[in-house]
């Protein structure tokens, strides 16, 4: 369910717009899952409520859920299924700024998507990268499970099964911990940008702000690892906020 309290705003009622990196403009949240997610603004902090289950088919699902399909990527799966009682909360700033320095991301959620998924990076453990073996237990969503359970980790694959998420496009993808939103590989006019910075992230416009530009990143249009491309596998140029 998606509530809208409240949020921060000019006399003529627009979203007010910090000169350097902008104000995260409120339509975006109107993509979020409402069956999972919940989104509250308070004054000058907006907070993401999650229970993490996707809008989408999955391997992972039980057998016996509407949307459980077989596998049509993975070769293999992790053990464990969608479900449980998980739970994310992650509360940023409005206008989230860019810090002096880029942090790394760690393990574990590094952002919310927009189905209530979380976001991991590109590591799968410790000093390990994806590896061939790991990628193997993703689903055409690009997740799989985890002992913090489901989560994606790349871009999702163009399969006639995807029907809801991002896939070379324009599209949001979710939330990072920083505040900053993470968009798909190309613009809304659909190139793809060619300003990024080192984390994916610059300056613009989407279909979210009508012609506020602010700052947000992208998914980089580069491979990873064979035919597979990470969601975000470079710093957050924000401050992070935990994700509990």
């Amino acid at each position: 369910m998606l509530v809208l309290f409240s949020c921060k705003s000019d006399d003529n009622g627009s979203n007010v717009t910090d000169p350097d990196s902008g104000s995260t403009p409120v339509s975006a949240f109107d993509e979020f899952n409402p069956d999972a997610v919940t989104v509250s603004f308070d004054g000058d902090e907006i907070t993401i409520e999650s229970n993490g289950l996707p809008n989408h088919t999955s391997p992972y699902w039980e057998e016996t859920n509407p949307l459980y399909i077989e596998p049509v990527i993975a070769v293999a799966l992790t053990p464990g299924r969608i479900g449980g009682d998980r739970s994310y909360s992650l509360t940023v700033p409005t206008s989230p700024q860019i810090a002096s320095t880029s942090t790394a991301t760690g393990l574990g959620a590094i952002g919310i998507s927009v189905t209530g998924v979380p976001i991991f990076n590109d590591l799968e453990g410790p000093n390990r990268p994806l590896e061939e073996v790991i990628v193997e237990t993703f689903d055409y969503a690009g997740a799989h499970n985890g002992p913090s359970g489901y989560h994606y980790h790349i871009e999702s694959y163009d399969v006639p099964e995807n029907t809801e998420l991002s896939y070379d496009d324009e599209k949001l993808i979710g939330i990072m911990s920083d505040g900053f939103l993470l968009y798909g590989r190309r613009e809304m006019d659909g190139a793809y940008p060619n300003d990024l910075d080192e984390s994916g992230g610059h300056l613009g416009a989407t279909q979210h702000s009508g012609d506020e530009e602010f700052y947000h990143y992208h998914i980089v249009n580069e491979f990873y690892l064979g035919n597979v491309i990470a969601l975000f596998a470079g710093d957050l140029q924000g401050t992070p906020n935990a994700i509990f």
